[in-house]
């Protein structure tokens, strides 16, 4: 080698060479043939974990990992009998390992020396994870392997608690920041509750809740509605820095809000000691993270309301059996006792008569309590009828200043001109008490309850629109309690939503109070503003002239023709022995059955009944409504009442058979029972 004249003497070719072989930046071995290394650079001792003397001896196939060293002991074998130059860039990413048995990406360039009579190969090693663009590639793999574990813990996880555990932990292993946590909205949207987390510093212990406000740093998130990300707490002028965060040294955060299908409902926040240390990629992560997590809970909830509605079938079902065996034995009592209030030995007997009357409003409030377990299970079949509305307020309010918190201060005004109702009286009765319960929920420290009622007045294009045609009349209750936001007022008429804490609300309040309505051919509409209080119309048909009234009393007996000849098909003894007793008082003439089967063999082509009273459940054999049928193939002119205890049986009968029939519903009174057969006959 012949150095420029320019250069210093002293650069002879021994030192020129040890110089660049030690100032190179990549490592740089020199290997033998049997792949011993023979000289070793800083670099390369720094890369793979070793000395520079130490380095020197060992053998390649050392640095190579156990799991590759056969195949790459092949391989240099090969390399050995056909040296050739290959420079890096151009062959597969290898990987190194370390002395600590760890391992690096490298990319590596072989250079024989045998061209120059020298048995050597100089191998150049570049740690390629220091590559920003190759950095960039192994966090963004992190961090979708972070998001991998989430998704398999989803899977086995059903306890949410669990994942708002783990995701805060999730979190803060793949941003390798010392905190982060989860936030959940409480029912109240004033409050954020610690769901979950690591690193947690004074005053974020798990449960714990601090304010939903513009000015702290996770309300300043939620008012945002987006990622925020802070630099510098020590710079921040956004919202005000708790000293807490400062005390314990953090300087940087990024928090993502929690949205369930479009509804913010928390926020995943992680916190660093390190200056700027959050980017575009670590937002992406955590948004990513973020609606994992939402779509996780939302998995949950849904899965908790489909059990829970599960469990109101069940429920249903089961009340729906008590009460068929209820309503029969009610039916035998209230029975019984009519036929025992009308005998001459007791008309004159003022004691008897008494307890024949407490008796008979004991079985009334049964019957009343069957049908609210039935209203319950949404198993109720409504019974319209005219409701005067002032007649039904002033008693329910005089009831809620009872059972009501006393600082509520409830109010009833009803328009003289206020028109009649057609409703269920029993079912409008109770949509009330449940709005009356949600505003008391709504006023914890008390305020004002009060219902209105009026003629629906002009009408908004929607309502008309839901509406149609027709007079309604309008009541409406508004209460002076907290109100609720948009996002509240939006799912305020979904089944099992609630605001209400667990144990204190099933969701099914307004939800019932929307079917029943919307099933009375009617409309509600719910006007409400945070802190002002909330309004909800109920919006009811006004009967016309040919609607029925009330149905109480024995009035229609008159309209029962003497000598109607009744089929009477019932499968309990004392039930079909007080039918027998009403229908012989009315006049009718009777054949009485047991069963379908025996029925059927009544009904002849020649037979010459008018009515077909039958009950729809008749033990094992033939069920009342296909005996129905049958009978009206038979006798076209027979006209048919189906009676039940079970109100699920009236209502798939009302569903499925034709208009001509009438629905009777257990426990009856004669009168019932002479009204029912009159609008059948008519």
């Amino acid at each position: 080698m012949t150095l420029p004249s320019s250069l210093p003497a002293a650069f002879d070719d021994s030192t020129v060479f040890r110089t660049l072989f030690s100032a190179y930046p990549d490592g740089l071995l020199l290997v033998d043939a049997e792949g011993y290394i023979v000289l070793a650079n800083p670099a390369a001792a720094g890369l793979l974990g070793y000395g520079v003397e130490e380095l020197i001896g060992t053998s390649v196939d050392d640095l190579v990992p156990d799991s590759i060293r056969p195949r790459h002991a092949s391989y240099r074998g090969a390399y050995a009998h056909a040296p050739r130059a290959r420079p890096m860039g151009t062959q597969m990413e290898l990987v190194a390992k370390r002395r600590d048995g760890s391992e690096v990406m490298v990319e590596i360039a072989l250079s024989p020396l045998q061209d120059h009579s020298l048995p050597f190969v100089v191998a150049a090693i570049r740690d390629i994870g220091a590559y920003p663009r190759v950095k960039q590639a192994l966090q963004r793999a992190r961090y979708s392997e972070h998001l991998a574990q989430l998704g398999r813990l989803a899977v086995d996880a059903r306890d949410t608690q669990v994942l708002l555990q783990q995701v805060p932990a999730i979190a803060a292993e793949a941003l390798e920041v010392e905190m982060a946590l989860v936030l959940l909205l409480e029912s109240n949207r004033l409050e954020l509750r610690v769901a979950g987390g690591v690193g947690l510093i004074a005053g974020e212990a798990l449960g714990a809740t601090v304010p939903n406000r513009a000015d702290t740093p996770l309300g300043f998130v939620l008012a945002q509605g987006r990622p925020v990300v802070v630099e510098d707490f020590r710079s921040e002028q956004r919202f005000a820095v708790p000293p807490a965060y400062l005390e314990a040294g953090l300087v940087s955060a990024m928090a993502v809000p929690v949205s369930d299908r479009g509804r913010i409902i928390g926020a995943l926040k992680v916190r660093s000691r390190r200056l700027k240390r959050f980017g575009d990629d670590e937002q992406r992560f955590l948004e990513s993270l973020a609606n994992l997590l939402a779509t996780c809970l939302q998995r949950a909830q849904t899965e908790e309301a489909l059990n829970h509605a599960q469990r109101l079938e069940s429920v249903g079902q089961l009340t729906g059996g008590i009460a068929h065996d209820f309503n029969n034995l009610l039916t035998v009592i209230q029975g019984n006792l009519q036929v025992l209030e009308e005998l001459p030995a007791l008309a004159q007997d003022g004691v008897g008569q008494q307890l024949v009357s407490a008796a008979m409003r004991a079985s009334k409030r049964g019957a009343e309590l069957t049908g609210k377990l039935l209203a319950f299970s949404r198993r109720q079949v409504l019974q319209p009828s005219v409701v005067d509305v002032h007649a039904l307020l002033h008693p329910l309010s005089d009831m809620l200043r009872r059972t009501l918190d006393q600082r509520i201060r409830i109010t009833v005004d009803v328009a003289p001109d206020c028109p009649l109702a057609l409703a269920d009286a029993g079912q409008l009765e109770a949509a009330l008490l449940n709005i009356a319960i949600n505003a008391r929920d709504a006023m914890l420290d008390g305020g004002s309850l009060h219902f209105h009622a009026a003629a629906a007045g002009a009408l908004s294009t929607g309502l008309r629109h839901e509406l149609g045609e027709g007079p309604f009349v309008c009541i409406a209750v508004a209460d002076s309690g907290t109100g609720m936001p948009e996002a509240v007022k939006e799912r305020a008429f979904e089944p099992f939503f609630t605001t209400k804490q667990a144990g204190r609300g099933t969701g099914l309040g307004l939800s019932a109070v929307y079917g029943f309505v919307k099933q009375s051919q009617g409309a509600v509409a719910l006007e409400s503003t945070p802190g002002q209080g909330t309004t909800i119309s109920l919006y009811l048909p006004v009967p016309g002239s040919e609607q029925p009234g009330p149905q109480d009393g024995d009035h229609g007996a008159e309209a029962v023709p003497p000598g109607l000849k009744v089929l009477v098909v019932e499968d309990d003894a004392e039930v079909r022995a007080v039918a027998q007793h009403f229908l012989t008082s009315l006049g009718c003439s009777l054949s009485m059955c047991s069963s379908a089967e025996q029925a059927l063999q009544l009904l002849t082509p020649t037979a010459d009944f008018d009515l077909l009273l039958t009950d729809i459940a008749l033990g094992a054999g033939m069920r009342g409504t296909e005996l129905a049928r049958i009978a009206q193939q038979r006798l076209p002119k027979l006209a048919i009442l189906l009676m039940s205890g079970f109100s699920a049986e009236l209502l798939d009968a009302d569903r499925d058979s034709p208009p001509d029939w009438e629905l009777l519903p257990k426990p009856y009174s004669r009168g019932q029972l002479a009204q029912a057969i009159a609008r059948v006959l008519g």
